[in-house]
Parts: C-alpha cells; sequence; structure tokens
C-alpha cells in the first residue's frame, strides 16, 4: 500500500474532539433513559475518541499547528486536559 492515501485514515484532533461529544451525549442520553445500550455506546465513543486525540496529538507539530492561548482556554473552561496542553505547547511568545 502507498502512503499517499495515509492522510485520510490520519486521525484529527477535531474529528477526536466531536466524537467525545457525541459519545459524552449518548451516555447522558443512557443515564436520563435508563438505556444501558446508549450508556455503554456513548462510553465506547468516548475511550475511541480519547486514543484518536492521543494519536492526533503525536502526530502534531505545536511549532506550525494549533490555536495557542484560544486552545488552552478552551480546554480549561471544557476541562480538557489534552486540549491545555497542546494549547499550552502551540503557544505563540507574545
Amino acid at each position: 500500500m502507498s502512503s499517499g492515501n495515509n492522510s485520510q485514515q490520519q486521525p484529527s484532533l477535531v474529528g477526536g474532539h466531536a466524537e467525545y461529544i457525541k459519545g459524552a451525549a449518548e451516555t447522558a442520553i443512557g443515564g436520563v433513559t435508563g438505556s444501558n445500550a446508549w450508556t455503554s455506546s456513548g462510553e465506547q465513543a468516548k475511550a475511541h475518541a480519547v486514543e484518536s486525540m492521543k494519536s492526533a496529538s503525536e502526530q502534531r507539530d505545536p511549532s506550525s499547528q494549533g490555536f495557542g492561548k484560544f486552545e488552552k482556554r478552551l480546554g480549561q473552561v471544557t476541562g480538557c486536559e489534552g486540549m491545555v496542553k497542546e494549547g499550552e505547547a502551540s503557544k505563540k511568545p507574545e
């Protein structure tokens, strides 16, 4: 297989965060309705999202990618430690 198609399969931080939010919503729906299927699906989606974000983070060059202070602040507001770390790593000097 050629490595030219790898860009379609590489994990992304944005996609990982979106999947995590989806999983959190499913978990919440499962909690409210008492549905173990929704809760389980949500937990699986969140776990997969965390792995995707970790992988994307490892492949990211903080000196040329990232949103710096904005990403750090958003991570602090949402409670996402990974975003805080990524924001700190990509923060541009003032």
